[in-house]
């Protein structure tokens, strides 16, 4: 996952740097809202692990709403790389925090402590490149 969406932000950067991207006001501002909402949703390394799994997981799926929303505000590329980017963090819609209990889990899974650490790095990944996009 972290090293799919680094590749996706390593290209919207080349694209923006060679004008093959060609920011326009409206990208710049749903990257920047999106880019703070972001920011909002996922705390810096040490905050995110000192919180419950149960927590940890509803913010990474707020993360994900957040890129779902604005991915339903642009077109072009901006859209392009929100839904690459969105489509890459998916997985995090398998995982579960809380027990099974016995019963089905709709193919549910809990994820490990690194799993949780290595999604929330590209969210905060994603988050810097939005931000430089608000800046192009």
């Amino acid at each position: 996952m972290r090293t799919i969406i680094e590749d996706l932000a390593e290209e919207a950067e080349r694209q923006i740097r060679d004008q093959t991207w060609i920011v326009t006001l409206a990208d710049s501002d749903v990257a920047a809202k999106a880019a703070a909402d972001l920011h909002a949703a996922i705390g810096p390394s040490q905050l995110q692990e000192e919180l419950p799994t149960v927590e940890r997981l509803a913010h990474l799926r707020e993360a994900l709403a957040v890129l779902a929303i604005a991915l339903a505000h642009v077109h072009g590329r901006l859209a392009w790389f929100l839904g690459a980017a969105t489509t890459a963090l998916t997985p995090i819609l398998h995982w579960r925090a809380l027990p099974a209990e016995g019963g089905f889990t709709f193919g549910a899974f809990t994820p490990t402590l690194q799993q949780y650490a290595e999604a929330e790095e590209a969210i905060r990944r994603l988050q810097r490149t939005l931000t430089g996009i608000t800046v192009a």
